[in-house]
């Protein structure tokens, strides 16, 4: 960074789509972004198998 004003600010990465289907574009996002996914399919798994928790009040 050379200009010192530009540290204080942030910039969102460019995105795909308008209005409702605006989403980031999956090719411009990096590590710096929080595209970090390569645990996601094995927690999707882990979830579908967990027993899904209680909702509601319990019947008497």
């Amino acid at each position: 960074m050379t200009d010192q004003l530009d540290k204080a600010t942030s910039r969102a990465p460019p995105s795909l789509g308008e209005g409702c289907l605006s989403r980031y574009d999956p090719e411009a996002l990096c590590l710096e972004d929080g595209a970090d996914f390569n645990g996601a399919a094995e927690l999707w798994r882990l979830l579908q198998q967990a027993p899904e928790a209680p909702t509601g009040t319990p019947k008497k």
